[in-house]
């Protein structure tokens, strides 16, 4: 979920990535972003995930707030690991996920650079 536009974000009405994927991370990056230890698994001596999505048959990211497809927040956007912020609106991993919820795939959205007219 990584669009920030909060007025044209596809993302704040879906969180299907947020409850499809494990959000896996090297261990230090949480602690470097001041995203609590409350909030993660370890996976091993190298990678931690955000918690609730290490499980298989359901991940949900324990952030993650409302219900998907309708209205959704992070709690920890600002300190959300990279892992969250690979993912772009329209992306193949965001229709994915959106497929398993059954929403419909969004379109590859265009990133905004700071230079653009």
């Amino acid at each position: 979920m990584s669009s920030t536009n909060t007025a044209n974000n596809p993302c704040l009405d879906c969180g299907a990535c947020c409850a499809h994927f494990r959000v896996s991370f090297y261990w230090s990056e949480a602690e470097a972003g001041g995203l609590p230890a409350s909030l993660t698994e370890k996976i091993n001596p190298f990678f931690a995930c955000m918690a609730g999505t290490n499980n298989p048959a359901a991940p949900r990211c324990v952030a993650l707030r409302g219900t998907i497809g309708e209205q959704v927040a992070c709690t920890v956007y600002a300190q959300r690991p990279s892992a969250c912020k690979e993912v772009e609106a329209g992306d193949d991993k965001c229709n994915r996920a959106r497929g398993r919820y059954g929403l419909n795939p969004l379109p590859r959205q265009e990133k905004q650079t700071a230079n653009a007219a």
